[in-house]
């Protein structure tokens, strides 16, 4: 595998697999990787030639309280890991090669509406910073397919509609979520916990869960379902952010004639903000 730090170095490498007619997959994280990131590497093989990964932790999409300064950086070993997942390369920018005037004076891509409700809501700004930099990335790879995790599922459409308006010949893959053993959905966060707050975490897809099974039962009273969540995962030590059902197309509220929900919750355990969601599809 071999590591670029530069734009100019990635340009260079992904004209020279253009010429050899290689179809380029793009995996972008911030690092930190576990078994979940590597099931992206999987899954981009399977779709291309070369598979080219970047680790860039983005200042953009942390708000002022957030945990931008803290947020694990484990480079050496995620490399390892990216190096045994057969990545061929990976691209490791620094925040002035990525916003060479500063990342608070940046050009900005922004995708409204979709943004405006769930983490969009909770976190002001946060989604103008994630496409932001996917567009930045987008435009130094200029991969053929990009493969991103289901348990971000807002990020997941906020990227496939900014692809959509922008007209990027991209095609975007999303892959399912990689669980621990207890249902917990595997996160770079999930380090922030001790052993017994994971066992607790995992009661956010529990919730979930029994919500997804309530519908496929019948149960089309969306809001009572939300309400008792709520209730339920209060109960159980968490402080809710939100529990929503929502179309998986653009997670407005879900309305009884819908038949591809998105169920999805944010709730805090803590000092450690966690994001999950199930997909009900009733056809």
């Amino acid at each position: 595998m071999e590591v670029l730090t530069r734009t100019d170095q990635l340009r260079a490498a992904v004209a020279k697999a253009r010429q050899a007619g290689a179809r380029i997959a793009f995996v972008p994280t911030m690092g930190n990787l576990h078994d979940g990131h590597l099931s992206l590497i999987t899954t981009a093989r399977t779709r291309a030639d070369v598979v080219i990964a970047s680790i860039f932790v983005n200042p953009a999409q942390f708000g002022p309280d957030e945990d931008y300064e803290t947020y694990p950086r484990t480079l050496e070993r995620d490399q390892a890991l990216l190096a045994s997942q057969g990545t061929d390369f990976l691209f490791t920018p620094t925040v002035a090669e990525v916003y060479p005037h500063g990342d608070t004076t940046r050009t900005s891509v922004e995708v409204t509406g979709i943004t405006d409700r769930l983490c969009g809501a909770s976190r002001p700004g946060h989604f103008r910073g994630v496409t932001t930099v996917v567009s930045k990335l987008f435009n130094m790879v200029q991969p053929d397919v990009a493969v991103f995790g289901q348990k971000d599922f807002q990020q997941l459409q906020v990227i496939r509609r900014m692809v959509e308006d922008l007209d990027f010949p991209i095609q975007v893959m999303g892959a399912p979520t990689l669980r621990e053993q207890s249902g917990l959905a595997m996160s770079s966060r999930n380090g922030y916990l001790n052993e017994s707050q994971k066992q607790q975490a995992a009661g956010i897809y529990r919730a979930l869960c029994a919500c997804a099974s309530d519908i496929e039962s019948g149960a089309r009273d969306f809001a009572d379902l939300e309400t008792q969540a709520v209730i339920d995962l209060a109960d159980a030590g968490f402080r809710i952010d939100y529990f929503q059902i929502c179309r998986q197309s653009d997670l407005e509220p879900a309305m009884e004639a819908d038949r591809e929900l998105a169920i999805l919750a944010a709730a805090w355990l803590g000092d450690t903000r966690l994001i999950d969601n199930v997909q009900v599809n009733l056809d």
